[in-house]
């Protein structure tokens, strides 16, 4: 029993710290990306001659390797809302080299997010609800989750190939709303390739059920993360990095916790009072990735108030 509390209790540890990491790795790739899309406008030249741009790509790489191993160490209802760490490293980078100015409004949208962030790691499920192979099956197989992804598939279609040629320009909304549903497929294809790797590539299971369902999920998983990293960059062609990793983040992250709450119910391993302290701090990280990034769009002023006078 002693053996079996503490690999319960240190996966969640080891998923926490690369989830931090890979934050961090995160945070800056929008920065050096829209860096690099700036120089290569001043140049006249594609920003896929710039090395900025190139190395804000390979930043995004090495954050998505991170958050795949992550998301098989440790609950997505965790991992997924530390990526605010993300936007609160990158909104410090942005002041040194997009001259970005972090006003005490950005400030205090930073401490909340460390606030939230902390109480997300205390209050996190310290067990799995998926554990194999068949159990993972069993719950793809799942008639609300079936319903669910579908019903995420035809949004996106319409929104790729309908909304997005006509609109994608003008509102912020259309990019956010790809890139945050593709979420929906992105962390539970991370977490199922983790459960079925060993399985698949074990001697004489080439073609098997376990080969043919790692084959799915690596393929959606790609479709998922260049699609996402196509529009992404649309989007910071057009937009202000700030506001749109905003929404982004907070659309991206709701998406994914209601996508595993369908699939894998990690929930259902929380008592009333760590579900209700889950949601407060995701609620608070959401409200400082939002004052962060609002605070470098406005300008703050302190006016003293006007004195009244005294009546003769």
């Amino acid at each position: 029993m002693r053996g079996s509390e503490l690999n319960s209790v240190s996966m969640p540890v080891v998923g926490i710290i690369i989830a931090i990491v890979s934050s961090l790795i995160n945070g800056s790739t929008f920065v050096l990306q829209k860096k690099g899309i700036l120089r290569s406008r001043e140049k006249g030249v594609s920003y896929l001659q710039d090395a900025v741009w190139w190395s804000g790509t390979i930043a995004m790489i090495v954050g998505q390797i991170g958050n795949f191993l992550a998301y098989n160490f440790a609950p997505a209802v965790i991992v997924t809302p530390l990526g605010a760490l993300g936007v609160l490293f990158g909104s410090v980078l942005a002041s040194s080299l997009l001259k970005e100015h972090l006003n005490i409004l950005g400030k205090l949208g930073c401490v909340l997010c460390c606030c939230g962030a902390v109480m997300l790691i205390i209050h996190t499920p310290k067990t799995e609800t998926v554990t194999s192979r068949l159990e993972l099956e069993e719950r793809l197989s799942d008639p609300v989750f079936i319903l669910y992804a579908s019903l995420v598939a035809l949004v996106l279609l319409v929104l790729i190939f309908w909304i997005a040629p006509v609109h994608g320009s003008s509102s912020i909304m259309v990019y956010v709303s790809i890139c945050s549903l593709f979420g929906s497929f992105t962390v539970p294809c991370s977490k199922g390739l983790g459960l079925v790797a060993q399985e698949a590539f074990s001697p004489g299971s080439l073609g098997g059920r376990a080969f043919n369902l790692f084959l799915l999920l690596l393929s959606t998983l790609a479709v998922s993360i260049l699609t996402q990293f196509f529009y992404i960059n649309k989007a910071l062609e057009v937009f202000s990095s700030n506001m749109f990793e905003a929404i982004y983040y907070v659309a991206f992250t709701s998406s994914v916790i209601l996508a595993s709450a369908i699939l894998f119910k990690e929930w259902t391993a929380l008592t009333m009072s760590d579900s209700l302290a889950l949601v407060c701090g995701f609620a608070t990280v959401c409200v400082g990735v939002v004052l962060l990034r609002i605070s470098q769009e406005a300008e703050l002023t302190w006016k003293p108030k006007p004195h009244k006078k005294k009546a003769d």
